[in-house]
């Protein structure tokens, strides 16, 4: 038993001796998956003069291909090729200077995954901002290797909202009748201030430390499946945050666009305009975001392979349903189709939506992959934020009829759908985390909330909610995004009212969470509204009429705009549809519809009819 112990006491010395002959060194991505259509991998090495080793890996697993050295010494980019026969296991990096081992990294291949992925028009996504939704773990809001402590005082500062306050709530998300989650980036945002919102990543491979850990996003996401919910993430390329750890020993110098001095110009019209300047363009894709976040050059070769890889790691990591890819008309169109490409080629199913905020049709739909107005270019994306659609349902509630305005203005948003190669996918929205808050732009009306919101859930497309959307929170965007971005009441212990039930929320506000869900839960099962095509008519004394339909059911919804006038439709020209249906039911009010010939329809509101035959 002596010799035993001694045995090990030696072997434990020669151990720790070992580990301090070696060097520590970070590798991006941490690990890979065997079975992927690409084989390739392109790791990223970060280690003090780690160039000045030679590297060795024996294995049956991988292939190294070529070690590539760049203009700091204190990276190296390692080709490797997963074998095809290769199984889920390990293999060691080996870093030697001469003869000495200096440095060791153990490489983790896991086996691919196959499940089904992606999220359609058959979805309502929740929006929500982790930071402002709800705090589930008091424990994390203020870590000490963070540079921002929490402060709920401050609208612009870290509130202390986190992964296990989503997870706690997914029950609320789930019973308004939504499918999905989207939720603003989780990663590490480790700046002096103006932190919570996310997009100032400070590390691609770590989930902010104040709403928890990787496990923690990824057991949001099994949640989320456990309850037949998609989880959708936030991404970022064009941009991240200026305390991101390569930023102060970047790999090369052209790994950034210019520096803070060159702001972008926000023009993504530029992008698109066949008679654009270099000027203008190069203002719009190579300039800063705001000089707080480096913009990227996603030109260099190796940084475009360290984003492509960061977004397939998530996807297999966290079983993700869908990207939300932030900016993506300021990253470079061409390496962001490349990027599309090869997503789908390892996930043909999984979702890509582009926030494309551009004001007319042409310019959003020129981003939707087989673009009709694109000419030879293909962006691969699946859908886009209809921002046009977004402007029409704001304004058409609130303005007087016109030739062009009020509800003409939905008309005639629909009516260019043709520019898109398929307008049914657009993600559909009132408001966002950019926004005014809907409720705030109608001026509090609570007739116009429910002629926006039902129409929203009703159009073609996919509809996403802004968390408190549903309980008419207001704020406005002119005031700061904090205004915009407020608590979600109820989220914190020490908040006076809790939303999340039924006796925290005032009538007003269950009112609005009521219509809400029944028509979210309606809608999951309303094969016309999911599946089902559009056909509308041209607006008559301020009054909108559309259907959606399949070859056996139908939806018919009317919009009446008058301010203080009831209508009465006749609704014989509408026969081309009608034809085949005798009676029908307002889903919100589940009142009756016995004839079809004539509608009575109140001032300022919005009729849901599922039609009978």
């Amino acid at each position: 038993m002596k010799r035993l112990i001694f045995f090990l006491s030696i072997l434990l010395i020669t151990n720790v001796l070992y580990a301090k002959k070696t060097t520590e060194v970070l590798v991006e991505p941490p690990n890979w998956w065997v079975g992927m259509e690409n084989t390739d991998l392109q790791l990223l090495v970060y280690c003090k003069d780690i160039a000045a080793t030679e590297v060795k890996i024996e294995s049956n697993l991988v292939e190294l291909k070529a070690v590539n050295k760049v203009e700091n010494p204190n990276y190296l980019f390692l080709d490797l090729v997963v074998k095809k026969d290769a199984v889920a296991g390990s293999f060691d990096i080996l870093f030697y200077t001469g003869k000495k081992l200096t440095a060791k990294y153990t490489y983790e291949l896991k086996n691919k995954t196959v499940r089904k992925r992606g999220f359609s028009s058959a979805d309502a996504v929740y929006l929500l901002m982790p930071d402002r939704f709800a705090n589930g773990d008091t424990t994390n809001d203020s870590k000490t290797e963070v540079l921002e402590k929490v402060d709920r005082t401050n609208p612009d500062g870290r509130h202390g909202g986190d992964i296990k306050g989503v997870v706690d709530n997914i029950d609320y998300i789930k019973d308004l009748g939504f499918t999905a989650i989207w939720a603003n980036p989780f990663l590490e945002n480790n700046s002096e201030k103006y932190s919570y919102h996310g997009y100032g990543i400070t590390d691609f491979y770590k989930v902010d430390p104040r709403y928890g850990t990787n496990d923690d996003y990824k057991n949001l996401s099994a949640q989320c499946h456990t309850k037949n919910m998609k989880i959708i993430i936030d991404m970022v390329f064009n941009h991240c945050g200026i305390n991101h750890w390569w930023i102060k020993d970047l790999p090369e110098k052209s790994w950034l666009n210019n520096d803070e001095t060159y702001l972008t110009n926000f023009r993504g019209e530029a992008v698109v305009d066949p008679y654009v300047s270099d000027y203008d363009i190069n203002k719009m894709v190579s300039g800063w975001f705001v000089p707080g976040m480096p913009d990227l050059n996603q030109n260099n070769q190796y940084l475009a392979n360290y984003l492509i890889q960061n977004s397939l790691w998530w996807i297999e990591f966290a079983s993700l349903d869908g990207i939300r890819m932030d900016t993506q008309p300021y990253s470079f169109k061409d390496f962001m189709a490349i990027w599309a490409k090869r997503v789908h080629l390892e996930y043909p199913d999984l979702t890509l939506l582009g926030e494309t905020w551009l004001q007319q049709v042409p310019f959003t739909a020129y981003f939707q992959k087989n673009s009709p107005v694109s000419g030879d270019y293909n962006s691969g994306l699946d859908c886009v934020t209809d921002f046009p659609l977004y402007y029409a349902i704001k304004d058409a509630v609130n303005e007087e009829e016109s030739w062009t305005n009020g509800l003409l203005r939905l008309y005639y948003i629909m009516a260019q759908d043709f520019l898109y190669s398929d307008a049914s996918q657009n993600v559909i929205f009132a408001d966002n985390h950019d926004l005014i808050r809907f409720y705030s732009a109608i001026g509090d009306n609570y007739d116009k909330y429910k002629m926006g919101i039902g129409y929203l859930l009703t159009t073609r497309g996919t509809p996403v909610i802004y968390y408190g959307t549903e309980i008419l929170m207001t704020g406005y965007e002119h005031l700061g995004h904090g205004n915009i971005r407020k608590d979600f009441p109820g989220g914190w212990l020490s908040d006076p009212n809790n939303a999340f039930t039924k006796t925290g929320r005032t009538g007003a506000q269950d009112s609005a969470y009521q219509f809400v869900k029944t028509i979210l839960n309606w809608r999951k099962t309303c094969e016309p509204i999911t599946e089902g095509k559009f056909i509308h008519f041209i607006p008559e004394n301020n009054v909108y009429v559309y259907f959606r339909y399949t070859d056996n059911k139908a939806v018919m919804v009317l919009m009446n705009n008058n301010n203080n006038e009831a209508r009465t439709v006749d609704c014989t020209k509408f026969n081309e549809i009608l034809k085949n249906y005798t009676s029908g039911k307002e889903i919100v009010t589940n009142t009756e519809i016995k004839k079809l010939d004539k509608i009575d329809i109140s001032k300022k509101s919005i009729m849901i009819i599922e039609l009978t035959k």
